[in-house]
């Protein structure tokens, strides 16, 4: 498959870093074709500026800005995100990515008084989403768990309508332990070995 590896830590030497290069070895081993884009290594700048925003469902321009990552996500045929979970949610750098990058046109119609809301990113037929949160399991239920519903909820519904999709999560990461990060590296590592 081709894959496109998100990955967001400000990092390099973060178990995050540890997470994405895991994934990266993974599936390269297992001979797929991949992209990766590091948010924080290669500087992507979250923020929407009026400018852009005013040319947000401009078919023709809304897209310029961020032309190369556009590119990324129409060669995918699967996504890997790698993040930690801040506050329940999506750290800024990534959810700004998705408000830049997954523009009106390219990844969806807009709705109209007449028309659904039709998504346009049917190619991509897998979705993982790799990450760490600091809080417990049942906690980060409680909470709603908002990142998770972005990807796995939002993104996947303007994918392929069988779109496959994992939630990988080391929950008490700020009480976690050198086995416990060994444990779950070993299960991102097996699941992706048989992606």
């Amino acid at each position: 498959m081709r894959i496109l590896i998100v990955q967001c830590h400000p990092s390099a030497e973060s178990f995050g870093a540890s997470l994405a290069e895991t994934v990266r070895k993974t599936l390269a081993d297992g001979g797929h074709e991949l992209r990766v884009t590091d948010l924080y290594a290669s500087r992507f700048d979250p923020v929407m500026l009026e400018p852009e925003w005013l040319r947000y469902n401009d078919a023709e321009l809304n897209r310029a800005p961020v032309e190369r990552h556009v590119d990324d996500i129409l060669w995918a045929e699967a996504l890997v995100f790698v993040y930690p979970t801040w506050w329940f949610g999506l750290p800024a750098m990534l959810k700004g990515y998705l408000d830049r990058v997954w523009v009106p046109h390219v990844t969806f119609e807009i709705p109209t008084a007449t028309s659904p809301m039709r998504p346009r990113m049917q190619h991509i037929g897998r979705i993982g989403v790799v990450t760490t949160c600091g809080a417990s399991w049942l906690v980060s239920k409680l909470m709603g768990e908002p990142g998770r519903k972005t990807v796995l909820r939002g993104i996947r519904a303007l994918c392929a309508p069988r779109c496959k999709t994992k939630y990988l999560a080391h929950y008490n990461m700020d009480s976690s332990t050198p086995e416990s990060r060994a444990r779950f590296l070993q299960r991102v590592e097996t699941f992706f070995s048989r992606w």
